[in-house]
């Protein structure tokens, strides 16, 4: 992996598994693949094959389809951090090992052999029978684990093991931006110098995710863990796409193809089409960040010209709130014809039947105020006549 840019991992397949127990099939898991493979997402964490044989099962399909078809995208599998599950893992033909290891408040004062007991020998285990394989291995939980344990930790994985990435994970989703970068950066400058990566994985359970996670690259992280409509656990994760896009637009280099809108759309309405199938429930609302409709309604003037989102044309509702500038937005829009020159006045009839109704105006109501000083003007000229 190039260490100058982010390497994003979609974690859609796995974590969205735990979202209300949707279950993606082999043939949907292939799917969100293709969509990978063409988005260029760096890594897919695909499932959890020590859960049951499906997901073992699932996992060989899409390590084997990768390689025939010359994907560039890599197939994690992930279980935890050791021997019996590193053995299911690699039967399923990856070569990316995604682990998960928790130390216990107990053993925060013992040393490393003890604190990750077998982790080692995991470790020579994947590399001596697993060659080009790459161990990911994620240390919860950052937001309730002391500090000075965390750096004593992170240096024992980092320097003694060589992890390729160390998964840095708010699990509870307790945190806040800033709390993130600090319990990062000391760890940012331990690996500064070393062939680890470190990963920035945030839950949602304050809506912070996306923004917490940005602010682990910030702070130094150099992979992203994130998944469409931030699908996972309990309230998710950061969502791919807008946490991609805020980074890419901060100046961070990534290979993920945030210009092509309509495959990521494509791919969002996928999920979303998958969840409303199992679950009853949508994904995709109007108030979806970048893909629902909100981001193309306006009300208030000083909004009307943001030309965010996906939406196919902008929705302008017209109340007490509205200006000219918008007022003459929606009228082109919707081709009433209108006089300039009276254009003020429209304004100040529709912010007073606004008032008057305590509702927004309906098009037809807009309309017939559009028409009326026309009306009027054509009765005064004929009357002159």
């Amino acid at each position: 992996m190039d260490k100058n840019k982010l390497c994003i991992i979609d974690e859609t397949l796995r974590e969205g598994m735990q979202h209300r127990g949707m279950v993606f099939s082999s043939n949907q898991a292939m799917t969100v693949l293709n969509f990978q493979e063409r988005l260029g997402v760096d890594i897919c964490q695909a499932g959890y094959p020590p859960a049951h044989e499906s997901e073992q099962a699932k996992l060989k399909h899409l390590s084997a389809s990768a390689v025939e078809k010359g994907y560039s995208i890599r197939v994690a599998a992930m279980g935890r951090a050791c021997l019996e599950d590193v053995q299911t893992l690699s039967e399923t033909g990856t070569l990316d090992f995604h682990l998960h290891a928790h130390v216990s408040k107990e053993k925060w004062n013992s040393p490393m052999d003890q604190a990750f007991p077998d982790l080692g020998t995991t470790v020579e285990t994947i590399r001596a029978n697993c060659p080009g394989s790459q161990i990911s291995l994620a240390f919860l939980d950052i937001g309730r684990t002391d500090p000075e344990f965390l750096s004593r930790a992170a240096l024992y994985l980092i320097k003694e093991l060589a992890l390729d990435i160390l998964s840095l994970p708010d699990t509870s989703g307790i945190m806040g931006p800033n709390q993130v970068h600090d319990a990062i950066a000391p760890i940012a400058r331990l690996s500064r110098n070393s062939s680890t990566r470190l990963a920035v994985h945030c839950h949602n359970d304050l809506g912070m995710a996306s923004a917490n996670t940005v602010m682990g690259v910030v702070a130094g992280a150099t992979v992203v863990e994130a998944s469409v409509f931030g699908l996972g656990e309990r309230n998710g994760l950061a969502d791919l796409y807008t946490t991609a896009r805020v980074l890419k637009d901060q100046g961070y280099a990534l290979d993920l193809r945030l210009e092509d809108v309509d495959t990521f759309r494509e791919y969002y309405r996928y999920i979303d089409g998958v969840c409303r199938q199992q679950t009853g429930e949508p994904l995709l609302t109007y108030n979806t960040p970048f893909f629902g409709d909100g981001v193309k309604t306006h009300v208030a003037g000083t909004h009307g010209g943001s030309g965010f989102g996906l939406g196919g044309e902008e929705k302008i509702f017209l109340n007490v709130l509205c200006g000219q500038r918008l007022v003459k937005q929606y009228l082109d829009q919707k081709q009433i014809p209108h006089d300039l020159s009276g254009l003020a006045s429209l304004t100040q009839s529709i912010k007073r039947e606004s008032a008057r109704l305590h509702r927004r105006l309906e098009h037809n109501e807009i309309a017939a105020l559009a028409a009326a000083p026309a009306l009027k003007n054509w009765v005064d000229e004929n009357a002159r006549e």
